[in-house]
């Protein structure tokens, strides 16, 4: 089986200051940007990787969800512990460096973990966790 990650999808509340860390800080491209009834779906990716994007979504948006979910949605990602994402780079030091110049809430500097992998923590303006690990 042949089979590639396409989208996945991050919660945004602020789609300007969202935009600002995916695209400004990271560097993602812009790949789609809808509106619809005052809401915005953004798609991004790493440049280089069109066939891989990440939807900004605004996550009440689904008319199934009852007001007690959306409150607790709310409350989640107010508490960064809705949703993340990890990443990758070949440069963790300049990655961490360029972020956190930027303005972007350190979550955690540069570590090496016990289980191999070094790594540090962002949280981008809707309090997703964003993780970025070093490349070997």
């Amino acid at each position: 089986m042949d089979i590639t990650i396409h989208q996945t999808f991050l919660p945004h509340d602020d789609p300007d200051a969202t935009l600002a860390f995916y695209h400004d800080l990271l560097g993602f491209e812009v790949r789609n940007d809808v509106g619809y009834q005052g809401m915005r779906w953004i798609t991004i990716g790493p440049a280089g990787q069109p066939d891989t994007s990440v939807v900004l979504h605004p996550p009440t948006a689904d008319p199934g969800i009852t007001d007690d979910e959306r409150r607790t949605i709310t409350e989640m990602m107010a508490k960064g512990t809705y949703a993340a994402i990890n990443l990758a780079t070949k440069d963790l030091d300049g990655a961490f460096a360029q972020l956190e110049a930027g303005g972007a809430e350190v979550v955690q500097e540069p570590t090496e973990q016990p289980y191999g992998v070094r790594d540090c923590a962002f949280r981008d303006p809707s309090g997703n966790l964003v993780r970025i690990q070093q490349l070997r």
